[in-house]
């Protein structure tokens, strides 16, 4: 729990008391290493279901589907209830549905079922239905959210319709054309992000710790650092320029 609040704090503040460039690369570094860190733990799974002696039981696999989706819309619904009344953007139903379908349970599922110490039958059969479980949830409900967002999306009306964004790529890569808040002054900051309807945390964050924790780049480091990143652009383009010619020229 501490590394988990120390990485939602990090990523609040210290993140923007970093240029520009490296925000960027941070971003898309930690973005590739999730993504390795992913795929090792799916294939993981993927190799466990040909690794180990199963033992099926249906009626216990039905009765834990039911009993996840139960909990889950026990946690999901009156949470995002009571968090409605704090929230500047209310969690409407329609996304709420979507929280609670798209809950996937995976890796630490069954790193946990490993870990239970009881009879090889009994170890085999929590084993068994936790995978089973994590196929389901991934495969069927996790495979028909996509499907699912876009019928959702469908349905509303034009004026009150909402570009959703399926690539995490594609939204990170807006990154290089935004803004920052460390490169704004004072006064921009002020009038950009401090609005006289935020109440409470929000408020104070917006209007005090966000400004306190984070620092404000110098017009020298702000002119710096978009020269670099043209420069570094150029380059990528250049050699990205030139393995396409090398390319054609071999199909020649």
């Amino acid at each position: 729990m501490s590394i988990l609040f120390a990485g939602i704090t990090m990523s609040h503040y210290t993140h923007y008391n970093l240029s520009p460039i490296t925000q960027i690369t941070v971003q898309h570094t930690f973005r590739t290493m999730a993504f390795i860190g992913e795929t090792c733990v799916f294939a993981y799974l993927g190799l466990a279901i040909f690794s180990f002696n199963h033992r099926f039981e249906a009626a216990l696999v039905i009765w834990s589907i039911f009993l996840c989706l139960i909990a889950r819309a026990l946690n999901i619904f009156p949470l995002s209830f009571l968090v409605n009344f704090f929230r500047e953007h209310k969690i409407n139903h329609k996304m709420q549905f979507i929280m609670w379908f798209s809950g996937l349970r995976g890796a630490i599922a069954y790193a946990l079922s490993l870990h239970l110490e009881f009879a090889d039958d009994t170890h085999h059969v929590i084993v068994t239905t936790t995978l089973v479980i994590v196929l389901f949830t991934v495969v069927i409900l996790g495979g028909s959210t996509m499907p699912l967002l876009k019928l959702l999306e469908s349905n509303e009306s034009k004026k009150h319709k909402k570009h959703v964004k399926f690539s995490k790529t594609e939204e990170m890569g807006s990154a290089v054309d935004a803004d920052h808040l460390s490169e704004l002054t004072e006064e921009e900051y002020e009038v950009n992000y401090v609005k006289p309807n935020q109440q409470g945390f929000v408020r104070w964050d917006t209007k005090y710790f966000i400004p306190f924790f984070t620092r404000r780049f110098t017009h020298e480091e702000l002119h710096n650092g978009q020269m670099e990143m043209k420069r570094l652009t150029n380059r990528w383009y250049s050699q990205l320029q030139g393995r396409t010619s090398e390319t054609d020229e071999e199909e020649l």
